[in-house]
């Protein structure tokens, strides 16, 4: 079989930004408040007239651009999103539509918070089964939208945004130095604490039950992570960077120093965009290529969890 490897990134966030001292107009909170708990400084919110498709078509049409590819040359999409309000179109069909390609497979997958890394593995077990050979995978989340702005504890993290990447076959992905391509996913859940995320009801809102999901995150993650990276070879001292899901920086932190990856660059996006689900690994990752903070063919960890208590990761070599 083929492996797989990505070869391009973009990423999207709409124009309006939303301080801490915005929020605290709003709701009984403050910017120490805010920083102190889980080390986010601003947010991005989309507008009524910037739909998920949108945001993730913007984010698509970068990476398709750094790929120096055209829509006519991908043959499969696939959107991670758990804010699609319709049930058909898809966003992944909305998506097609909107870069005008010609006649993808187009799938959404809704893991919430993992739902990029998921999506990613999906692509590379597409194309590893010969059923694809260019995927663009895109994480989209327009977090705003299932927001209760009258919740201090949960309104304070929610930003939106699209992150996206190029996926291709590579015949030599599995054999070149520094790990493959894309390595093995390492993907579950822990069913019986599913409930600890939720987006539910008609308007749909998030929730969490905060304490839970932190002592899940920073006690039972890292030898996960570890094991991710065993399942590629790499040892966490010679990872470039970490890109975990951007939930919380209290949650980042601690987790990546339990890793172990002492050299590495860790992505704090979470900082300036919040948590956007589904769109914060792709997101974080467009960006750390962009400022060069990454070398080209450096092994990275991509790890995702949240929602349905569910984690999924893969350690990639960098675009």
């Amino acid at each position: 079989m083929t492996g797989s490897r990505v070869v391009a990134l973009g990423h999207y966030q709409p124009a309006k930004v939303l301080t801490n001292d915005d929020l605290a107009a709003m709701v009984d909170t403050s910017d120490e408040w805010i920083t102190s708990r889980v080390g986010i400084k601003t947010r991005h919110v989309g507008g009524p007239d910037e739909p998920v498709d949108e945001m993730a078509a913007h984010a698509g049409a970068k990476a398709l651009a750094t790929a120096g590819l055209g829509p006519s040359d991908i043959d499969l999409v696939l959107v991670a999103t758990s804010t699609a309000i319709d049930r058909s179109p898809s966003m992944a069909a909305r998506v097609a539509a909107r870069l005008g390609m010609g006649s993808p497979a187009v799938m959404d997958i809704n893991v919430v918070c993992s739902g990029f890394t998921h999506a990613l593995a999906t692509a590379d077990h597409a194309i590893r089964a010969g059923a694809a050979t260019r995927a663009l995978v895109i994480g989209a989340d327009k977090m705003a939208d299932i927001a209760d702005w009258t919740d201090r504890s949960t309104c304070v993290l929610l930003g939106d945004g699209a992150g996206a990447a190029v996926v291709t076959a590579d015949p030599s992905a599995d054999d070149a130095p520094g790990g493959p391509g894309i390595g093995p996913v390492l993907w579950g859940s822990v069913p019986e604490m599913g409930n600890a995320v939720r987006i539910e009801g008609t308007p749909p809102r998030f929730a969490q039950e905060g304490q839970s999901v932190y002592r899940w995150a920073t006690t039972q993650l890292p030898p996960i992570a570890r094991r991710v990276c065993e399942k590629a070879g790499i040892a966490p001292e010679d990872l470039g960077a970490v890109v975990l899901h951007q939930a919380n920086l209290r949650i980042i932190e601690p987790v990546a120093r339990k890793i172990g990856a002492v050299n590495a660059v860790i992505a704090r996006d979470v900082v300036d965009s919040g948590n956007t689900s589904a769109a914060s690994i792709p997101m974080a990752l467009s960006k750390l290529v962009e400022r060069g903070e990454v070398a080209s063919g450096a092994p990275v960890l991509l790890f995702g969890f949240g929602g349905n208590l569910s984690y999924a990761g893969q350690v990639i070599r960098c675009p």
